[in-house]
């Protein structure tokens, strides 16, 4: 009991020294609070930037009159790059090239699907799920990361199958990545497709500006990513960049659920069985490229100067035939092939409103771009890869 009025007199005299640091403290705090509305107003004194760390620069906050800036290329050797749905048709062999361009180290793939050893191994891999806002802006912080590439993405036939899904990675999450690579000043390329377009396009050719009208969640999805990337480009100066891809073709990948697929698996199916059943119509021409040409579009138009761009939005093409043209060119090769016909009403549907055609003069004259690859030398490398393939599975 003795004790008591010690303790008492102790805590009062720790109240009475603590008191002075609370009233400094309290006044910090207002001067900090009554500088930060003159944070975005252009002012660039050092004491402001206390501030900054709290308030979180984002589109989803920014005044109308503010602006970004991309970091420029005098500030650091090469770009730091992060491709987002990194285990997808793309995503790997884009990695493979920068990474010879750029360096290893300096490309980050991300899914948030587990990968492959040989992909693991290739180079960093990081898990990345669009949908986590925190996440994905952790990742472009704590990488440095200048260049972001959007792969991530469900395509055509399968968005149809779950449109909910689709609605929710085709669009929600570019909503995420638009606002992150603005808030961070990122270069951005996110594709567009052939299914951009709808039945009252132009069809042959398609150019650049026209009617979209798309019948498919994933058509509506493109057109959306092209009018918000070019919506942020000029109210916030977001480098925004996209090409339209035609149908893709590549070797080392499966089919992804796309309707321009069959071009793809025909040729699994010739050497594995000699045999194939194409779910479109024999007549039915659509702009396609051999997967080699694509990425080295993807690095070109990334790499284009900022004043050689009249647009934010380009077509790209390279050829464009039919599955009977695609199964005569492959039976020069393959003489015993057989192609059977058991048209998929859905995918046929969808193949009928895109493009025959695309007209890319705008990208031939803005960027230089030009493709390497027609249908000759599409079928001539596929066959090889697949020759050489095979050889290797026999001799082992």
């Amino acid at each position: 009991m003795q004790e008591q009025p010690e303790i008492r007199g102790a805590a009062e005299r720790r109240t009475v020294t603590v008191m002075p640091v609370i009233r400094t403290l309290r006044t910090v705090a207002r001067q900090v609070q009554q500088a930060q509305p003159v944070l975005f107003s252009g002012c660039s004194c050092q004491p402001l930037m206390v501030a900054v760390r709290s308030i979180s620069f984002s589109p989803r906050q920014v005044t109308s009159d503010a602006s970004f800036h991309s970091v420029s290329f005098s500030e650091t050797d090469h770009p730091k790059v992060l491709i987002t749905g990194g285990l997808g048709q793309l995503g790997v062999g884009l990695a493979k090239l920068l990474r010879k361009r750029f360096g290893k180290n300096n490309v980050i793939l991300s899914d948030i699907r587990k990968p492959p050893s040989n992909v693991f191994h290739s180079g960093p891999f990081i898990y990345s799920d669009i949908l986590d806002y925190k996440n994905l802006r952790e990742i472009v912080v704590n990488n440095r990361i200048t260049w972001l590439v959007h792969y991530s993405a469900l395509l055509s036939a399968v968005g149809e199958a779950n449109v909910a899904l689709a609605r929710s990675v085709n669009i929600t999450g570019l909503h995420n990545i638009l606002d992150i690579a603005a808030e961070h000043g990122l270069r951005l390329f996110v594709p567009s497709t052939i299914g951009a377009f709808g039945p009252t396009s132009p069809r042959n050719p398609t150019p650049d500006l026209c009617v979209q009208r798309p019948r498919t969640i994933y058509g509506v999805s493109k057109v959306h990513a092209e009018l918000m990337g070019e919506y942020y480009h000029h109210r916030y100066g977001l480098d925004f960049r996209c090409l339209r891809y035609p149908g893709i073709i590549s070797a080392d990948s499966m089919p992804g659920g796309g309707t321009t697929d069959y071009a793809v698996q025909i040729f699994h199916d010739a050497i594995k069985s000699g045999k194939f059943e194409c779910n479109l119509k024999p007549d039915t021409r659509l702009p396609m490229m051999y997967i080699d040409d694509c990425l080295r579009a993807t690095l070109e138009v990334m790499e284009a100067p900022t004043d050689s761009l009249s647009m934010r939005t380009y077509n790209i093409n390279a050829m464009s035939f039919t599955p009977e043209e695609l199964s005569q060119e492959l039976q020069k090769q393959m003489p015993e092939l057989e192609v059977t016909y058991d048209v998929d009403p859905v995918r046929q549907a969808i193949a009928d409103s895109w493009p025959m055609n695309f007209d890319d003069s705008n990208a031939r004259k803005d960027w230089g771009w030009k493709h390497d690859y027609d249908l000759p030398e599409l079928v001539q490398t596929m066959l090889n890869y697949f020759g050489a393939e095979t050889r290797m599975a026999r001799a082992n």
